[in-house]
């Protein structure tokens, strides 16, 4: 039995700054370009089909975080609800996104700054943003906590002064009734299913909504608390995206850009000036490092729930630093995986985390009903429309996106879950066996938050 454990000091809203800081609301223009060419100029309807179908997910998530309160997410609950087995691939596929998703950002942020600062070497704003990232990881989730504030308030002070401004280039050029229009929804240049194809898109926006749910053992009241945490965050972020996409998409109606990776930039100087073009490309900047640091605490987290199961080895993956009581060793890998950001570029980098994430959100959703079949069962009554229709469709809408992604993405996932399951017959002797389990652990953390 270990002796040092997470601490819990995380309330409500510390949570769910904490997802939307895996977010990054400002990822909203970072790929508005995309969005509108991809819906013919209804990106706010992308986004609202997307936050629909998101929110199923979300329900699912809510249940099984009430149901199992302890660290691993979509591996915990896939485990503790359908099978250890299964719960393992879920946790390898999650891998995907968990582990490389920090790379990502990290990645991304530094292409911003590279493009503004041709002379500073590329690899010099990577190591920064890992080592900052990782040290103030590592000093323990109270000081991340404090950090994220700031970076939040920046982030939202950014993306506040860009709708202003949108506003106000709307009413100079159309009056205040320009700020009531149904086009930006039923733009006569899209359809239904360019409209459907945007959402696929955007509801990458929403990956992470989830991540919130690896912290539930430092969360307060984590059975109320953590399902109200991820509503809230899938809710808020789904807001912002609509609210700021509508009125960017008033600003520059249609789809078309001259460059539609730069099209949010491009609009910020339309409506700001250069100034602003500085401070927006600074709260990108800003953003990107907030995301970085909920996605690296995020992923050491369920490297820590799947070494402590012994699922990866223990030695090295389930222990917890007795000075900071964090996973420092899962932290340090992910800063190292972080490095290989270096030689990669943005696409190919991205290709390939999103199989895990709509894989996870596939199996949590099922792992609802296969809780609701056991509970009956066991002779406890749920209710059917929470714990079995609402999964369904959420199961089914997320199977479908994860049907969407493009060839490379579901060639390289395949791959990772054939080593997946090639790692599970040596865990389990050739599937003989299951794979080994802390029970009693989680049985004592479950003790602990009731």
């Amino acid at each position: 039995m270990e002796t040092t454990t997470l601490t819990r000091t995380l309330r409500l809203p510390s949570l769910v700054l904490f997802g939307l800081a895996y977010l990054t609301p400002i990822i909203v223009l970072g790929i508005f370009g995309v969005i509108a060419e991809t819906s013919g100029g209804a990106a706010p309807a992308s986004y609202l089909v997307a936050l629909a179908a998101m929110l199923l997910t979300a329900h699912s998530y809510g249940r099984m975080a009430a149901a199992h309160p302890v660290a691993g997410s979509a591996y915990t609950y896939v485990r503790r609800s359908i099978d250890s087995r299964a719960g393992f691939l879920v946790g390898w596929a999650v891998l995907l996104d968990y582990l490389f998703l920090p790379m990502v950002i990290w990645l991304i942020g530094a292409s911003y700054l590279d493009a503004q600062f041709p002379g500073v070497p590329f690899a010099a704003w990577i190591l920064g943003f890992v080592v900052i990232t990782t040290v103030l990881n590592v000093l323990g989730i109270k000081v991340a906590d404090k950090a994220n504030y700031l970076l939040m308030a920046f982030q939202l002070l950014v993306l506040g002064f860009f709708v202003v401004l949108s506003v106000g280039a709307v009413v100079s050029a159309a009056g205040p009734g320009g700020l009531v229009s149904a086009e930006p929804f039923l733009s006569s240049t899209s359809d239904l299913g360019m409209v459907t194809a945007g959402a696929a898109i955007a509801a990458y926006s929403f990956l992470g909504f989830d991540a919130v749910t690896t912290l539930t053992e430092e969360a307060v009241e984590p059975r109320k608390n953590m399902p109200r945490a991820i509503m809230l965050i899938a809710l808020i972020g789904g807001g912002i995206f609509v609210v700021v996409s509508y009125v960017t998409q008033l600003v520059h109606p249609g789809g078309r850009f001259e460059d539609t990776a730069s099209a949010a930039s491009q609009i910020a100087l339309q409506i700001g000036g250069q100034l602003f073009g500085a401070v927006f490309l600074a709260g990108l900047v800003v953003a990107q490092f907030a995301s970085g640091l909920a996605a690296q605490a995020s992923a050491s987290r369920l490297l820590y729930a799947m070494g402590r199961d012994a699922v990866l080895p223990k030695a090295v993956f389930g222990r917890l630093d007795p000075r900071f009581r964090t996973p420092v060793l899962n932290l340090v890998i992910t800063g190292a995986v972080g490095l290989i950001a270096i030689f990669l570029d943005v696409a190919t980098s991205t290709s390939f985390i999103n199989f895990g994430a709509f894989t996870a959100f596939t199996l949590v959703n099922l792992a609802v009903i296969f809780h609701f079949v056991r509970e009956r069962r066991a002779g406890h009554r749920l209710n059917v429309l929470s714990y079995v229709v609402v999964p369904a469709g959420g199961a089914l809408v997320c199977a479908f996106l994860l049907s969407q992604l493009d060839a490379n993405a579901l060639t390289l996932g395949s791959l990772w879950l054939v080593c997946g399951i090639i790692a599970l017959a040596v865990v389990t002797r050739g599937f003989r066996a299951a794979p080994p389990e802390m029970a009693a652990t989680e049985q004592q953390v479950t003790h602990e938050v009731a």
